[in-house]
């Protein structure tokens, strides 16, 4: 069971370091749920700034990802299976996501002022950085798929765990349910971002409360069932 603790702190802590990289990386790169028109802005004003925050986002997702790995070794002896799914789903987003990041560099070099670049009106290249920026937008929420999915398999196996709460692994359910909506609001109805905000704030509890509760208090012993004296 110390064992267990152990793997299951450090999940939290990886995941408490996703939720911090993240955060740090929006506040320096002005990148996630902000107007294209913004981040354009900080690729030009704020260059070191803005890739900090982009280096920032890839150490985020690499968290993500090592948090993953430590709830795959502390929930495979649940399920195998569904733990293997767990951690190939955050691999798949982990993949997306990095992939999403090659549009913010690539806007960020047509606004670099680089000489071979002069053929172009700043006009023309600023609307190809917003271009790039959009695509980022729409590679990220299309990362949300495999990490939506994740959750699915994760919030079972918690529920089933026996050393976890179960209200955790409802929650995670819900958030992989929530995301897969935000999926869909962002592709068929983009217009429409106020209707995915519940989902977001549930996505939020969920994964915070697992955060805490993997860090501060771990994996707890099953009480063993007692014996009915006949």
């Amino acid at each position: 069971m110390n064992s267990s603790k152990t793997t299951a702190r450090w999940a939290g802590f990886h995941y408490l370091m996703y939720f911090v990289t993240t955060i740090a990386a929006n506040e320096f790169g002005r990148f996630v749920f902000v107007d294209a028109t913004v981040t354009v802005h900080q690729m030009q004003t704020h260059v070191l700034e803005f890739r900090i925050g982009l280096l920032l986002s890839l150490a985020s997702v690499v968290f993500f990802l090592l948090a993953a790995w430590y709830l795959y070794r502390l929930l495979k002896p649940v399920n195998k299976d569904l733990a293997l799914l767990l951690l190939l789903s955050n691999l798949g987003g982990f993949s997306i996501w990095c992939l999403s990041l090659l549009n913010l560099a690539v806007g960020q070099q047509l606004l670099s002022g680089a000489d071979y670049l002069k053929i172009f009106q700043s006009d023309q290249l600023r609307a190809l950085a917003m271009v790039f920026v959009n695509l980022r937008r729409d590679s990220a929420a299309i990362a949300q798929i495999p990490f939506g999915i994740w959750l699915l398999p994760l919030g079972y196996l918690v529920l089933k765990s026996g050393f976890l709460p179960k209200i955790l692994g409802l929650l995670l359910i819900a958030d992989g349910v929530g995301l897969l909506i935000y999926v869909t609001q962002v592709v068929v109805w983009p217009g429409y971002g106020a209707f995915t905000v519940p989902f977001l704030a549930v996505s939020f509890v969920a994964e915070a409360s697992l955060t805490l509760w993997l860090l501060i208090v771990g994996a707890v012993e099953p009480r063993p069932v007692p014996v009915v004296a006949h």
